[in-house]
């Protein structure tokens, strides 16, 4: 959809993407086996909540919408990059409630890693594929063509795809995507009547006890810090949460654990290892400082380096660095764009490795799929 800005140069012929525009094969630029979004003009929509009324455009958004500084709003609202109700309106305007707010942006999506989405299945109301590690399931936040369901619409044609349950940006492993919306609602049921059980493997920390264990401690989730705390069963704070947990194998240092949780809470499987005394051994949200010694020991040196050093380093930000110089190859720079010149948006940091937890298993009634078992499960 070609769309001039009012305001915008006369030389720019900009082509404005809304969430109907499917993503294509050549929106993915590949560096160094990292995947990138090639930037796209995009409208954002979202209408004024009562709480947002009796703000100007500009402190709205300055507020709001943090990622970019107070003059780049003043400047979009000028050229009408900001809309509301579909009209260029001054700076100064203050919005009223349920009205209309169009973004016009030049949009920059995280990179993920650049492995394949592998299908294990593909039937006629059922697809299930295996999850990369650091790729989301569906669009959120700053992902959009950079997921799971963008990933399989543009390299497989499959659309419309309704996931029927969450699987964290960092894991990896078994993901079931129902192909039509009634049969979506059969697993939804299914799931909510605790018909379906759920296994993971992950490496944890330390020498896991032989005999099978089970935790069941409340977790109660921090939005805010973005993170999860098991407390006592009969605590008042937190939802209730089970979790089954049997050692596969062991080299003392390290374990493979087999994770059966019974409840679904945010983190769960992740605090409930912590609460044992056994963090996943990568898992840097969860790792304490006790643990992190003994975790590095089955680490490879660069990897040990990453968790001691303050300042975090990869590969990926070379990588990073190196598009930043010849970005331009691959996109046309955005003279109002906060992230141009660079392929990634600013503020990433590069810091992309998948964690130690994998889905291998889901079974209901009647049916049950797998998923391989990753490289990291093989301990030496």
């Amino acid at each position: 959809m070609k769309r001039k800005r009012g305001g915008e140069e006369e030389g720019m012929d900009i082509v404005w993407q809304t969430p109907a525009n499917p993503p294509h094969p050549h929106d993915y630029v590949f560096r160094n086996g990292i995947r990138f979004v090639r930037p796209y003009y995009f409208e954002f929509i979202a209408h004024v909540k009562n709480r947002w009324a009796g703000k100007t455009i500009v402190d709205l958004f300055a507020e709001e919408f943090k990622g970019r500084p107070y003059d780049y709003y003043v400047s979009a609202v000028k050229c009408g990059r900001i809309q509301v109700d579909g009209e260029i309106v001054p700076v100064s305007y203050v919005v009223k409630p349920s009205q209309k707010i169009s973004h016009f942006l030049h949009r920059h999506e995280p990179p993920v890693m650049a492995c394949d989405v592998v299908i294990l299945q593909n039937e006629p109301d059922v697809l299930t594929i295996c999850k990369p590690a650091s790729v989301p399931v569906h669009p959120c936040g700053q992902y959009r063509k950079n997921t799971v369901v963008g990933i399989l619409q543009a390299e497989h044609g499959l659309a419309p795809l309704f996931p029927i349950h969450r699987l964290d940006r960092l894991v990896s492993g078994l993901l079931i995507l129902a192909r039509n919306a009634a049969k979506a609602d059969i697993f939804r049921q299914q799931i909510e009547a605790g018909l379906v059980h759920k296994q993971y493997i992950a490496k944890v920390v330390g020498e896991f006890p032989e005999d099978k264990l089970i935790v069941d401690a409340n977790i109660e989730y921090n939005a805010r810090e973005g993170r999860s705390t098991a407390e006592v069963r009969d605590s008042a704070k937190g939802k209730a949460a089970c979790t089954k947990f049997t050692r596969i194998s062991t080299n003392g240092t390290q374990s493979i654990v087999l994770c059966e949780p019974i409840t679904g809470r945010t983190h769960q499987i992740r605090v409930h290892l912590q609460y044992s005394g056994h963090p996943i051994a990568n898992d840097m949200l969860y790792l304490s400082e006790q643990t992190v010694d003994r975790s590095v020991k089955g680490w490879s040196a660069d990897r040990s380096a990453r968790i001691s050093n303050v300042s975090l380093t990869s590969d990926l930000d070379e990588v990073l660095n190196a598009c930043e110089e010849n970005s331009n190859e691959d996109f046309s720079i955005d003279p109002m764009c906060t992230n141009c010149p660079n392929l990634a948006p600013k503020g990433y940091d590069g810091d992309e490795d998948g964690l130690w937890l994998h889905c291998i298993r889901y079974t209901g009634p009647g049916w049950a799929y797998e998923c391989p078992y990753p490289d990291w499960a093989k301990l030496i």
